[in-house]
């Protein structure tokens, strides 16, 4: 038989599977009892779940929980919510790296957390407010990640707003007004089981920053932009 007979014709080439596509790796056992935790707070908050459910949705036995979190069910809360903070920064900073400005960002960022509330039929607020509204005086290792978790999402806020224009003082109480908004437009729908209100809640802020950033008039009402599959 010639070589030439034995060579793949392009006929055949095309017709060969495709390569494989990466496959990404199992999360870890440490991630899975990270993301179960995250979503448990995320319904029923740091009280109303036991460390057995979360075992079980993490499919992990006990003793694997004690050799990655010595301290228990807080230390694997504080994982949870420094994930979730992690998560929820890295979003907003992908949405301005792809060329969106801080309102069409910001409207993104908050269209996502009210599909995803309503796609959960009200019960998956936010971690970090649910499990804040439950810490005491004596809970000082929640409220240290609480407190970072919330000033990092403001810094990252505040990083946008003053690279668009605002001072960066008036910038950084911005940020924190939106946060705010975010987390209470949030716990309002949540509790309405209406994502209309926390729209109106974005409608309000997304005016404000139009007409704090330089020549930029406050526009009409801002549509709600669709979510990507989360």
């Amino acid at each position: 038989m010639s070589t030439r007979s034995r060579s793949a014709s392009p006929l055949a080439l095309s017709a060969q599977a495709p390569a494989p596509v990466p496959v990404a790796p199992a999360p870890s056992t440490r991630e899975r009892l990270i993301q179960a935790m995250a979503r448990a707070l995320r319904e029923r908050g740091l009280h109303g779940v036991g460390l057995a459910e979360v075992l079980a949705a993490a499919e992990a036995p006990k003793g694997v929980l004690y050799h990655h979190f010595p301290g228990g069910k807080t230390e694997l809360a504080t994982a949870a919510i420094a994930a979730v903070t992690e998560s929820m920064v890295l979003r907003l900073q992908n949405l301005l790296a792809a060329g969106a400005d801080p309102v069409a960002a910001l409207t993104r960022w908050v269209g996502e957390a009210e599909h995803q509330l309503v796609r959960s039929r009200f019960t998956a607020g936010c971690p970090l407010a649910t499990v804040a509204l439950e810490t005491t005086p004596d809970d000082q290792a929640l409220r240290q990640a609480l407190d970072a978790a919330f000033a990092r999402i403001r810094s990252a806020l505040a990083d946008a707003l003053a690279a668009n224009g605002i001072p960066p003082a008036r910038a950084r109480m911005l940020a924190g007004l939106v946060l705010a908004a975010y987390e209470g437009g949030l716990l309002q729908a949540r509790v309405a089981q209406d994502g209309a209100v926390l729209q109106s809640v974005l409608q309000g802020l997304v005016r404000l920053i139009e007409s704090e950033m330089p020549g930029r008039s406050p526009a009409g009402p801002h549509a709600p932009a669709a979510p990507e599959a989360l």
